[in-house]
């Protein structure tokens, strides 16, 4: 007798338990599916969109430490910067590429579970040869360091790219570089 109400109270907080994760994750995906695309991406005077205050997001032109990455600096190439970073941004799962011109490239990246958005930007800047960047997630506050970790994922697959690029066209005067300019931290 008493085992037996040992089980049922034991199944009961274990059934309380599933069900509340149940709808917790259930909510998780049905944000992810509702939050709208937003309307301030794209290239204004030369620059993309700042950063929210929340730690989700990366872009070369941050003006405070947290938020920023360095640009990619191209000299010269094979193929268009754009049509190079295109070609890496197809290679992730989940991704859609939204827009595309010589200079811009818009990608949008799902994740795995929850298919919570993150908007993806790039932007070739001819007059200083440099690629500009902007990684942001749609909803939430932090992002656990994913949209940093997959921008640099990009660097190293461009690099690669590029310098095997270099290696197959042997009459191309071709390098990367990595720039970090010099910037003004607010804090």
């Amino acid at each position: 007798m008493q085992v037996l109400r040992i089980r049922r109270r034991m199944f009961t907080v274990l059934l309380t338990i599933i069900s509340t994760l149940a709808v917790g994750a259930t909510g998780l995906f049905l944000l992810s599916l509702t939050a709208e695309r937003p309307t301030n991406l794209g290239v204004q005077d030369g620059r993309l969109a700042a950063c929210p205050s929340s730690p989700n997001c990366v872009s070369t032109q941050a003006e405070d430490r947290d938020h920023w990455i360095a640009p990619i600096s191209v000299t010269s190439t094979v193929q268009p910067p754009i049509e190079v970073l295109a070609e890496i941004v197809r290679s992730f799962p989940r991704t859609t590429i939204v827009e595309q011109s010589n200079h811009y490239l818009r990608a949008e990246f799902r994740s795995r579970l929850f298919r919570f958005c993150d908007d993806v930007e790039f932007f070739f800047e001819d007059e200083s040869d440099r690629i500009h960047l902007r990684s942001a997630s749609r909803v939430g506050h932090s992002d656990m360091g994913v949209n940093r970790d997959r921008m640099e994922k990009i660097r190293r697959r461009f690099a690669e790219m590029t310098v095997r690029a270099d290696a197959e066209s042997p009459n191309v005067n071709f390098h990367l570089r990595q720039t970090m300019p010099m910037m003004t931290v607010s804090r």
